[in-house]
């Protein structure tokens, strides 16, 4: 009659902790994901920060009468033949929006001039923004 016997257990204390299992694994994944979240944060950014599509800087401005100005846009677009829409706007001493526009900005061209009309007195005037996303009221056909 054999009796299985268990293993010898080691004096307690002689030889240290038991080893575990390798948790490296742990830090390969971590580090996936970490790369990935850092890849998707630089994408987002690119998209969002990256160089616009069409830009327009503002040349000149001028008062006129009855709180209104007149400004002058140079455009730069990556598609000259593609029409686009620009967002200007006046402010008045305060530093305060005073008035907007959008102004429609037609295929080919490069510089545009807009009135924008304002409800105090304007002292300046600057492009908010510009979008190939014309909307369906300054859209000519």
């Amino acid at each position: 009659m054999s009796t299985a016997s268990a293993p010898p257990s080691l004096p307690e204390g002689r030889y240290g902790r038991p080893q575990r299992p390798s948790r490296r694994w742990r830090r390969w994944a971590y580090a996936v994901v970490a790369v990935a979240v850092g890849g998707a944060v630089a994408w987002i950014g690119y998209l969002n920060l990256g160089a616009a599509p069409i830009t327009a800087e503002r040349v000149t401005f001028q008062e006129l009468p009855g709180n209104a100005m007149t400004v002058s846009l140079n455009v730069t677009r990556d598609e000259p033949g593609r029409p686009g829409v620009c967002i200007v706007r006046t402010r008045d001493i305060s530093g305060a929006e005073s008035g907007r526009r959008e102004v429609y900005v037609p295929p080919g061209a490069t510089r545009v001039d807009a009135v924008v009309r304002s409800i105090d007195q304007p002292v300046t005037a600057d492009v908010y923004g510009c979008s190939y996303d014309i909307p369906e009221y300054l859209s000519r056909s």
